[in-house]
């Protein structure tokens, strides 16, 4: 029996994302539409074909394809096996209209470092919780689609990053205090751009460059600490999760296990220090 497309779609809470749908169509074809979004496409299996601007296009392996609002395009399957794609729309503002005609033009990029940006963001995004690295990603991936949309050479695309990183280790240091003071109920990346009137990904790189690691490391890396002691006084780790900012149990023991390399109740059962293990 042949099997008919899957698709999981989501709108996550992530200023600038408007939607995030990955899809397998086994067979399918587009009509001619358009979106009020820019269309940020992976397909990560099968070739799809599709025009645009009165041109036609194929997708290419280990590509990044962004397709800019209202401008009409379809898509098809070039085999018969159909395709499997990941779709972020962007909304409108959040790269600049006037290079529509650069996009419409060459709307395929194969920057390694843009589509392993990309492939982080789809990561980050199919996670509950994890918004700030998210965000923090999708600063990087605008912009890195930006410098393609300005026709840099790949080579060149980091000259603005560059710029943004130069040290800086006291906006480092306030973006630091302003995550400790918002352990609990977190902080995203936009709200803490305003607060220290500063671009969204210059807080990014500046973060790594001074402490080597992103700001949603170093947040996580406190909450597993703030959960360490949580559970070694014996409180549950389903209330621990609540307690030190985590989406929920579950995204506790994700993040928990990578760092310490076990979940959260073997650790506290095998901890000489627990008075309630013992």
């Amino acid at each position: 029996m042949e099997r008919g497309p899957s698709i999981r779609a989501w709108r996550p809470p992530v200023p600038g994302v408007a939607e995030v749908l990955h899809a397998h169509f086994p067979r399918h074809a587009y009509p001619s539409h358009t979106h009020d979004t820019w269309t940020l496409l992976l397909v990560d299996t099968g070739t799809v074909v599709y025009d645009l601007g009165g041109h036609e296009h194929a997708t290419r392996r280990a590509s990044v394809t962004l397709l800019p609002p209202h401008v009409p395009h379809d898509g098809r399957g070039a085999t018969e096996e159909g395709f499997r794609k990941r779709v972020v729309y962007l909304e409108a503002d959040v790269l600049d209209p006037g290079r529509s005609g650069r996009a419409v033009d060459e709307p395929t990029s194969g920057d390694p470092a843009l589509l392993r940006r990309v492939r982080a963001l789809h990561d980050a995004l199919g996670r509950p919780g994890d918004e700030l690295e998210a965000a923090s990603d999708l600063a990087l991936v605008v912009e890195r689609l930006g410098a393609h949309l300005r026709g840099a050479p790949v080579a060149d695309a980091g000259r603005d990053a560059v710029r943004d990183a130069v040290r800086d280790p006291g906006l480092a240091a306030r973006l630091r205090e302003l995550l400790d003071a918002h352990l609990v109920d977190g902080i995203s990346l936009a709200e803490a751009a305003a607060e220290l009137d500063a671009p969204p990904v210059r807080l990014v790189r500046t973060f790594r460059r001074e402490l080597g690691i992103s700001p949603h490391r170093y947040l996580t890396g406190r909450r597993v600490d703030a959960a360490r002691r949580l559970l070694l006084d014996g409180v549950p780790a389903a209330r621990v999760a609540a307690d030190v900012g985590f989406h929920d149990q579950s995204h506790l023991t994700r993040h928990f296990k990578r760092v310490l390399g076990v979940p959260p109740g073997r650790f506290a059962a095998r901890s000489s220090g627990s008075t309630h293990a013992r």
